[in-house]
């Protein structure tokens, strides 16, 4: 019997290093050639990594959660003949030793502890730590004949003492409605997978000076006309029901065109801005595990329908964890939007490098001043941030104005420029 050793591979595209996101296997177990033992994160990707050769494990090398290099000791392996131990490099010295197989124990919470019980301070000048209860022994055995709860009956006496009157004039029934206690539970979640990797892409982007335009519009046209397309393709076999983001994705397409430095990423380490030809457009979607981002690429060579057909395509494999690690990175431009849920206006926060993003907000029947009297209109707001290194404040009101003209006038959407 031999000792093979599996190190973290080269998933490619510059990564340097990964989160273990999920074990599949344990110490104990047997694995088959091929067998995925492993899931691991990276750009909020989570790709399975299979074990070239059958074996029983010995060790893991990290536990969830864990960040560790390409290369880097990933399982140990029993397997039948001498296996690798010997011909693994030593690692690098300072690259830290092999941790030790971690199994994830259950948080037990921490027995509760009566402050009533707590020992009071010594002194005339002692000080209660937050929280404690100041009140004499006899005071503490009166109130627990009485059932009386200390922390919530306040002290007359120095430094806010509890004393025996205290007590006889507390009303329980004031200080809470009947059978309503205080919950002094406390949850530690750890976060880790989709949940850590959202974490510090907030923390890189909220370092980035924000500009947000909220603009209005009028959105009765291009609502009857995404209601009319939907009619007259019921009949139709297979046909594919248009939202209103294939329109807002079009509208990008035909906005970019006319300014190319929204539809970029900006390389501040380089000092270089990054535009692209091709409109990759990252449509936010909510998963269980949180949000992911994946991209509609060449937006521009796409049709309405084939658009939505695209994005729901998207969608539905992001939220069951099928999209694949090229379909959630190399957006130039995002779009997010909450439905129905959303409110009159968010402030989007940008998704780096990209330097603008689309918020589309909740459509509602609003009165609309025609220049004559109030007539009802399908009314919404869109809220655009942008990277205000990169993004002047007066190209950004341009760029909204042409999203604004062109929704407002969805014909323009179809017209070649």
């Amino acid at each position: 019997m031999g000792i093979h050793i599996i190190r973290v591979p080269d998933i490619g595209e510059g990564i340097a290093e990964t989160e273990i996101a999920e074990w599949l296997v344990i110490p104990g177990d047997l694995v088959a050639e091929d067998q995925p033992i492993v899931a691991v994160m990276t750009d909020k990707a989570t790709v399975e990594v299979p074990s070239p050769v059958a074996g029983r494990v010995i060790a893991c090398g990290a536990a969830v959660g864990d960040t560790i290099a390409v290369g880097a000791e990933l399982i140990r392996l029993e397997v039948e003949g001498a296996g690798n131990l010997r011909d693994v490099p030593p690692e690098p010295e300072q690259q830290a030793p092999v941790v030790p197989a971690v199994v994830a124990e259950p948080s037990v919470p921490k027995p509760e502890v009566s402050q009533a019980d707590q020992p009071k301070p010594t002194g005339q000048g002692a000080k209660p730590t937050p929280g404690a209860v100041l009140a004499a022994p006899s005071v503490r055995a009166f109130a627990r004949e009485l059932g009386v709860d200390l922390r919530l009956v306040g002290g007359t006496g120095p430094q806010g003492r509890i004393l025996r009157s205290d007590v006889e004039g507390f009303n329980p029934l004031a200080a809470a409605p009947a059978g309503l206690r205080p919950n002094t539970q406390i949850d530690e979640i750890k976060l880790i997978g989709l949940r850590k990797r959202i974490s510090q892409r907030m923390e890189e982007a909220n370092r980035i000076p924000h500009i947000t335009i909220v603009e209005e519009i009028d959105a009765t046209a291009v609502e009857g006309l995404r209601q009319s397309l939907n009619l007259r393709a019921k009949s139709a076999k297979d046909a594919v029901k248009l939202t209103l983001l294939p329109f807002v994705t079009r509208a990008i397409v035909c906005a970019v065109a006319e300014q190319p430095a929204m539809n970029a990423h900006h390389d501040d380490a380089a000092g270089i801005l990054r535009k692209f030809g091709g409109v990759h457009i990252g449509i936010a979607a909510q998963t269980p595990g949180g949000l992911v981002v994946p991209v509609l690429r060449h937006a521009e060579a796409l049709g309405l329908r084939s658009t939505a057909a695209e994005i729901a395509r998207l969608a539905e494999a992001a939220r069951e964890g099928r999209a694949l690690r090229e379909e959630l990175s190399g957006s130039t431009i995002t779009i997010t939007s909450l439905g129905a849920l959303g409110a009159i206006a968010t402030t989007p926060i940008l998704n780096v490098p990209e330097v603008a993003i689309v918020g589309v907000n909740r459509m509602s029947t609003r009165p609309f001043w025609n220049g004559s009297g109030f007539e009802p209109r399908k009314m919404m707001n869109i809220s655009c941030s942008f990277d205000h290194r990169v993004i002047d404040g007066w190209d950004a009101a341009v760029f909204v104005q042409r999203l604004k003209e062109l929704l407002e006038t969805p014909a323009l959407l179809f017209v070649e420029a």
